[in-house]
């Protein structure tokens, strides 16, 4: 009979490649119609805690578009921190100062910034993180590599954490792990969710 942790992970593994699925072939014309409003929804939550410095992401062309939303806080003087994955399964961190990309270890998009020391996302004032879908209680599943259940985990000071998916992907309940990390919202394009 399989345990409580093998059925969570199985389950955790069955809905990722569901939702991996439903990225992959959701319409072009749907994803460029959120971007738009997922942008108005990011500047919102980035202008109402009057961050100056952020933590988010690089988005693929699955992912939902942060790359407007980047550009913005650039323009605006937002400083914003990108993470670069590591081989050993912990992140560290660039400066998003220019517009030249390199792949990091996981094949991710990052800057060709520098790397700043790790200590400087404790100093952030809000985190928009990648995921595959939130549920309703905050919490958070990732796509299985624990990133950023690690850093999350391992902060001295956690500023805001934002998950930003699609409106579909939140979600009533979601398996869990102990290593598990909620997170206090989501942005998606209709709107803010706190949790």
């Amino acid at each position: 009979m399989p345990s409580d942790a093998s059925e969570t992970i199985a389950a955790k593994r069955a809905l990722r490649a569901e939702l991996r699925e439903r990225r992959r072939i959701r319409p072009a014309g749907e994803r460029e119609a959120s971007a738009a409003s997922l942008t108005e929804q990011l500047v919102a939550i980035t202008s109402e805690l009057n961050a100056r410095t952020v933590a988010c992401y690089l988005s693929t062309p699955d992912e939902p578009p942060t790359r407007a939303y980047l550009e913005w806080a650039r323009a605006n003087g937002v400083d914003v921190l990108l993470p670069v994955s590591r081989d050993d399964g912990l992140l560290d961190w660039a400066a998003y100062d220019s517009d030249d990309e390199g792949e990091d270890v996981l094949g991710l998009p990052v800057p060709l910034g520098g790397i700043v020391p790790p200590i400087r996302v404790n100093e952030v004032d809000l985190m928009l993180v990648p995921a595959a879908a939130c549920d309703r209680s905050g919490m958070r599943m990732g796509w299985g590599r624990g990133y950023f259940d690690k850093t999350l985990g391992s902060m001295d000071r956690r500023p805001p954490v934002y998950a930003v998916v699609y409106d579909d992907e939140i979600v009533d309940a979601l398996p869990r792990e102990p290593h598990d990390q909620p997170v206090d919202g989501a942005v998606t394009p209709s709107g803010l969710h706190r949790f």
